[in-house]
């Protein structure tokens, strides 16, 4: 089981807004000692969401969908959420009265007349309608919910809401998994190295600690930094401890010049 993230918007993919979504949610997960599996990025387009959805309801992960769940025509992913669970979308009855209350608020502020069975305001309670089945995720911004439905957990495009609404599913839903796995990472810089030329070092480091994982990342550098590859390892502590020091071994057989 892993966790993924799909981001939902034809505004991300065509840099009207610049996607806040990746970044929080990685900080939330890691704040618990849980880690990003996956991400996917997809445009306001039924298809291509529906049939996304139905790939990772059958994948069995633990999904963060942001974005598409409101009531105006380019908000699709509620109706796509519901045909790939091959169930009807129905006004969640907590849903109604979160939304209903949102409304009564909106007028008391407003000092105008309250009708709840508006057009308007009819049309507002559409945000409430999830796939059969669906619970809801409280909205402390603006109390309109967004939805869980297996381990997919469905929260507005809004930063400012969708942030509180994954932290709260991750303290309510997971907390039996945050910081089961013990997690180290080192590394160190080799300046003006080639990754072609440590590869051999790291591919046998990685064959001798089962528990590791080496990684590299290089930097052509700037006018104020040398060119340079980050070259580490990461997993159980123990085994990053003795790979570091192996790595550190052969770098120095190797004589490159290391920070």
């Amino acid at each position: 089981m892993a966790i993924g993230l799909i981001i939902i918007g034809d505004e991300i993919l065509s840099g009207k807004r610049a996607d806040k979504h990746f970044s929080k949610v990685v900080e939330l997960l890691s704040a618990r000692g849980l880690q990003l599996g996956w991400a996917e990025y997809i445009g306001d387009q039924r298809a291509r969401i529906t049939a996304t959805l139905c790939r990772t309801f059958a994948s069995g992960d633990i999904v963060f969908c942001c974005g598409g769940i409101g009531a105006t025509p380019d908000d699709h992913t509620r109706q796509c959420a519901a045909a790939a669970l091959g169930v009807p979308l129905v006004l969640h009855p907590e849903a109604k009265t979160k939304i209903q209350e949102r409304i009564t608020e909106m007028a008391a502020e407003a000092g105008g007349a309250l009708d709840l069975n508006s057009p308007e305001n009819l049309q507002r309670l559409k945000m409430g309608e999830f796939p059969q089945g669906a619970r809801i995720i409280p909205n402390p911004f603006n109390k309109i919910p967004g939805f869980s439905y297996n381990q997919h957990h469905f929260v507005p495009g809004f930063p400012v809401m969708a942030g509180p609404m994954i932290a709260s599913v991750l303290d309510t839903e997971y907390a039996h998994l945050f910081h089961r796995e013990a997690q180290l990472e080192k590394s160190v810089l080799v300046f003006d190295g080639v990754e072609s030329h440590l590869t051999p070092l790291m591919e046998a480091i990685e064959a001798e600690f089962a528990l590791v994982k080496v990684f590299s990342l290089p930097n052509v550098g700037d006018a104020q930094t040398r060119r340079h590859v980050e070259l580490g390892v990461k997993g159980e502590p123990a085994q990053v401890e003795a790979a570091f020091a192996k790595m550190l071994d052969g770098l120095h057989t190797l004589g490159v010049n290391l920070s």
